[in-house]
């Protein structure tokens, strides 16, 4: 809790009696404080009154002691209650509690309310005991970060209130290799008599009186992930999503920063929650003008019974400092997810580039037309086909069949297992979609099993999509449906599975549940999906998993531990997607995005952008193709070959390097620009996206970032068809040579490219 002007500063790496120490957790007895360091922050709590109540100290750039308690302010009134136990509320209502609780005295947001059998609902933590250790404990069926014992270190704090038997567990972990901190809480009772918890939120954060902006990732279905900053008033600031997924609408992540913060400079503290069911980040500034904000699962219509000795676990919160602005936090996140997060087989290497039937056939295929699709793709250098909707049951239209997952032989003659070989033998993969969540009502399994589906009897549940969702929090139903989908996984050479989810959950109702535990329903429906997909990747370990959500309804990190790659959006238009993409890369490796050329007119907006830039605007995911290549147009069949070069080219750079946003279109509305530098420093590529031209215009500097100083690169403009580095104009200086330092701070110069929605690929490489 220190003003923002006493910690604005620039990060660098910390070193101790010569040696360099990356991350460390420490508890001092006299002070009673407890200080987490990550490479290039701090954070402190501490304990206070006899009772021992866990406050919020600090947190910023790295601290080299811990004898910060003052900021705390218990020497001010109101004072501690042994101190002054007349004003004991008044200390509940200012005093920063590091996990504030309901229904004592502190009128701020909380984190945990509970309704006891006799229908009260206050509770109050206090401390117990804590221990540290080298390491990261799994959380049981929920995702979450993870690191041996020289990557990272965990604290956990026990806290109780000892009038309802209630134990609570927090836990804080950091990493050597990022400035993030992973936490959660673990709620226990020890009483004799069930509890319900009413919220169970996974954290808070307090800061000091303070001017700052509130960063969110705002959108809808085709435009999600859109960054919208505000300032913070008095008052709160909140998104949710009680849909039970993440949603399109509002990302689980909350920044909040100082009103002068930009890309590169200004302190920035992000939050991001590892969950994709129903979510709340809130932001508050009381009375005394502090602010607190809190993350967990959303907690209308929520709740959880707790018989004795069970236990409640919350998903995770990562809080990341960044006193180098955005790019600062960015790189924090995508550090996080990539090496403690994301698994698989898939994690490190190239993605096959794929072409998906969806917007190429709809419904209306047969294996001939697979077939077709198949060999002029092969032809051009794509290496994988993917099945899309309406290869099973009477899957004609997306009014019908969900949940009968067997093949559909007259549309698929010979079977699926022929149809896979038959594209095997072209030297491509298959892949194939599957919503294994959803029930159709005209479906053989709804006849079978109407109850099956999530609703309240008695009441007409709606329909979205012509669809209801199952409840596959029961495991009968979640059994039926994995043996499904793996029959049909087992029966073929299948390399590849998009899951999607085309509809948000509504009428909650299970029949399974008891009158007191309806409100674990979305809870229980979110693990299960856990479950599930865990379940698929072990079974199938060499199955690449994308997950997809109407799009990009459930992109977030929970998914991500599941799947290496997740849908970005349904909206492929290269110029919409700048925006997509852009808040999407604010907290998420560029791996993970999925992304493909399509088709102009562009089938959700309309618009027709150049074949070219719409490769250059994929190649900042996973890189793909969304059309019928049997009937676009020649020349854009043509440049098919250049793009796949590209691709191979430039994918393990873009995989693995580090993104730096160097101009936004969300911004100025003309132009779009990022770069990805390798971890070595030795190469970087710059991606330029002129949208709208002007006239007039010469050029255009961009200065770009994350090279070393020392080093000299040569510039050069790619070729569009990816067939060399081109020695045509496009940027200045082409073909020179120059430092590290050159390129940063004078920058290049972009040339003005004749029309709209056309771009440039500026490629950068270390010379002796």
């Amino acid at each position: 809790m220190l003003s923002l002007s006493l910690i604005l500063c620039v990060c660098r790496s910390v070193k101790r009696f010569g040696m360099e120490v990356k991350m460390n957790i420490t508890y001092n007895q006299e002070n009673r404080v407890f200080k987490l360091d990550t490479p290039n922050s701090s954070y402190l709590m501490g304990i206070v009154d006899k009772e021992g109540f866990l406050g919020h100290i600090y947190y910023g750039k790295r601290l080299e002691e811990d004898g910060v308690a003052y900021l705390m302010r218990t020497q001010e009134a109101p004072f501690v209650p042994e101190v002054n136990d007349r004003e004991r509320g008044s200390f509940m209502d200012s005093f920063p509690m590091e996990y504030p609780t309901h229904g004592t005295g502190d009128y701020r947001q909380d984190c945990l309310s509970v309704r006891t059998k006799d229908g009260y609902n206050a509770v109050q933590l206090t401390y117990v005991s804590h221990q540290i250790y080298d390491g990261k404990k799994k959380l049981e069926g929920l995702p979450a970060t993870f690191g041996e014992e020289t990557e990272c270190k965990t604290l956990e704090i026990r806290m109780e209130d000892p009038i309802l038997s209630l134990e609570a567990v927090l836990s804080y972990s950091v990493f050597a290799d990022t400035d993030a901190i992973a936490g959660s809480v673990r709620i226990i009772n020890h009483s004799q008599e069930p509890v319900w918890l009413t919220k169970a939120l996974s954290g808070a954060l307090n800061l000091d009186e303070g001017a700052y902006d509130v960063i969110t990732l705002h959108g809808g279905w085709a435009r999600e992930r859109h960054i919208v900053r505000r300032p913070l008033e008095a008052g709160m600031a909140a998104v949710y999503s009680r849909r039970g997924e993440s949603g399109h609408q509002e990302q689980p992540f909350m920044a909040l920063c100082e009103k002068t913060a930009t890309q590169e400079t200004g302190a920035v503290y992000g939050m991001h929650f590892v969950y994709s069911g129903n979510h709340l980040e809130a932001a508050e500034k009381n009375q005394f003008f502090r602010v607190r904000a809190v993350m967990g699962i959303y907690p209308e219509d929520f709740s959880w019974k707790l018989l004795p000795e069970e236990s409640f676990q919350t998903p995770e919160m990562i809080r990341v400092f960044s006193c180098e602005g955005l790019d600062g936090m960015t790189r924090a996140f995508h550090t996080l997810y990539r090496n403690h997060l994301m698994r698989g087989k898939w994690l490190h290497r190239k993605r096959p580039i794929l072409i998906n039937n969806w917007e190429a056939t709809y419904f209306d295929f047969d294996e001939q037309k697979l077939l077709d699709i198949a060999k002029q793709a092969s032809a051009l250098g794509i290496e994988m086909l993917v099945m899309d909707d309406g290869w099973f049951g009477n899957r004609s239209s997306d009014n019908m069949a969900l949940g009968d997952w067997q093949v559909n032989e007259q549309k698929l003659k010979g079977g699926l297992k022929k149809l896979v070989d038959e594209v095997n033998a072209l030297g491509m993969q298959f892949g194939i979609w599957f919503e294994p969540e959803m029930i159709s009502p005209d479906s053989d399994l709804y006849r079978a099993h109407p109850d099956w589906a999530i609703q309240i009897p008695g009441r007409r549940a709606g329909l979205i999509r012509n669809q209801y969702v199952l409840d596959i929090s029961r495991p009968e139903v979640a059994d039926y449906i994995y043996e499904c989908v793996a029959k049909v996984l087992r029966s073929a050479n299948i390399a590849y599975v998009k899951w999607d989810m085309n509809r948000p959950l509504s009428d909650l109702g299970s029949a399974a549940l008891d009158a007191d535990r309806q409100g674990e329903l979305s809870h229980r429906y979110t693990l299960a999906v856990y479950r599930m997909q865990e379940r698929l990747i072990t079974e199938f370990p060499d199955l690449l998993l994308e997950n997809c959500s109407s799009g990009g309804a459930r992109f977030d990190p929970g998914m991500l531990y599941y799947s290496p790659q997740i849908w970005c959006s349904d909206d492929t238009d290269a110029i919409e997607r700048l925006a997509i993409q852009e808040g999407t890369a604010l907290l998420y490796p560029l791996s993970c995005m999925g992304a493909h050329v399509s088709d102009c007119p562009n089938h959700t907006v309309g618009r027709t952008a150049p074949f070219e830039t719409r490769g250059y605007v994929a190649l900042a995911g996973t890189f793909g193709y969304e059309l019928d290549v049997t009937r676009i147009p020649e020349a854009d069949r043509n440049s098919i070959p250049g793009q796949v070069r590209l691709y191979h080219k430039y994918n393990d750079l873009v995989r693995e390097g580090e993104y730096y946003r160097l101009a936004s279109y969300s911004e100025n509305r003309l132009y779009d620009c990022w770069e990805v530098v390798s971890s070595d420093k030795t190469e970087a590529l710059v991606t330029y996206i002129q949208v709208l031209n002007v006239p007039n215009r010469k050029s255009r500097r961009i200065c770009l970032k994350g090279l070393d100083p020392q080093k000299r690169y040569l510039v050069e403009v790619e070729s569009p068809d990816g067939e060399g580095d081109a020695k045509t104009a496009g940027c200045f200086p082409q073909g020179s040579v120059l430092l590290g330092s050159t390129l940063m701070n004078a920058g290049i110069l972009m040339e003005s490219i004749s029309g709209d929605y056309v771009g440039k690929l500026i490629h950068l490489t270390q010379v002796q």
